[in-house]
């Protein structure tokens, strides 16, 4: 099994790069880019206080996928985020517009990393 690649940023930190792509449901476009201009501060400080930089999300109207793209510092702490109350709250409120799981999550597909240049 392939597994994501690390990366040196300029701190001497290492990073672990992720992408996932989410499906935006239909009519939607609008209303996703609005709710991610006013992301709520407690929960990007819960993303920064589990090791989470430089995440993206870019969005295709063509197929309505979302592509995202984050460097993490640890596994374990990524995947904690979806324990956390603020994040529990957040994927309700988005489970109205993106394609979800039953428990709210986003339905996620991992991509694997086919090539980085610095």
């Amino acid at each position: 099994m392939l597994q994501p690649k690390r990366h040196t940023l300029t701190t001497q930190t290492q990073h672990i790069r992720l992408a996932f792509v989410m499906g935006l449901k239909p009519g939607q476009a609008e209303e996703y880019a609005r709710r991610h201009k006013q992301i709520w501060p407690e929960l990007a400080t819960v993303l920064k206080a589990h090791g989470a930089h430089n995440y993206s999300i870019f969005y295709s109207p063509t197929t309505r996928s979302l592509f995202a793209y984050v460097e993490i510092e640890d596994k374990a702490r990524w995947k904690a985020i979806s324990q956390t109350v603020i994040s529990k709250r957040w994927r309700k409120y988005m489970s109205e517009i993106i394609f979800s799981n039953p428990d709210h999550s986003p339905i996620t597909f991992n991509m694997i990393e086919m090539l980085h240049l610095d």
